[in-house]
């Protein structure tokens, strides 16, 4: 009886440690639907540390770190992202949207490209790169952007043509 109690309670001690880097996962993802960027920040970090190449707890602290305006965190985030997954198409919107409040307009122009490498279909790279050309006087790419963005179904876009491509 004592071993079958020994083995029980080591086979759940196995069981919840397999599981705690996406149990905090999905504790996160609860915490940054209900508002708690904080806390969710927190078990997503907790999650990684359990599980370095944990692509998904990247990619969402970054976007609840840009939430809070921690930009070079969440900068570190998408880049980290990138690296782990070289083809995940938000993790370059992710970091362009941090470029851009950088003012690196390059580097937001870049990632909005390789974001639509990726996926094509993405009004809010195009849009983010069109306001990205418009920074740095490109006014013809600005405005094609905008454009493309808007028959993707970007509203903003259609916001920003108006206004930047008279």
């Amino acid at each position: 009886m004592k071993n079958l109690l020994l083995a029980s309670f080591i086979m759940v001690s196995c069981s919840t440690w397999a599981q705690s880097a996406t149990g905090y996962f999905d504790k996160a993802m609860k915490k940054a639907e209900a508002g708690n960027t904080k806390g969710a920040i927190a078990d997503y970090t907790k999650a990684i540390s359990m599980n370095s190449k944990f692509v998904e707890a990247y990619q969402n602290r970054g976007v609840a770190k840009f939430k809070l305006n921690d930009l070079k965190g969440a900068q570190a985030d998408f880049s980290k992202t990138i690296e782990l997954d070289d083809m995940n198409a938000d993790a370059f919107t992710g970091r362009a949207n941090v470029n851009y409040k950088l003012q690196n307009y390059e580097g937001t122009i870049e990632d909005c490209t390789a974001s639509l490498g990726l996926n094509p279909k993405d009004y809010v790279a195009y849009n983010l790169r069109g306001l990205a050309y418009n920074k740095i006087g490109d006014k013809k790419n600005c405005c094609k952007d905008f454009t493309k963005a808007i028959e993707l179904g970007s509203q903003s876009a259609a916001k920003n043509r108006a206004t930047f491509c008279k």
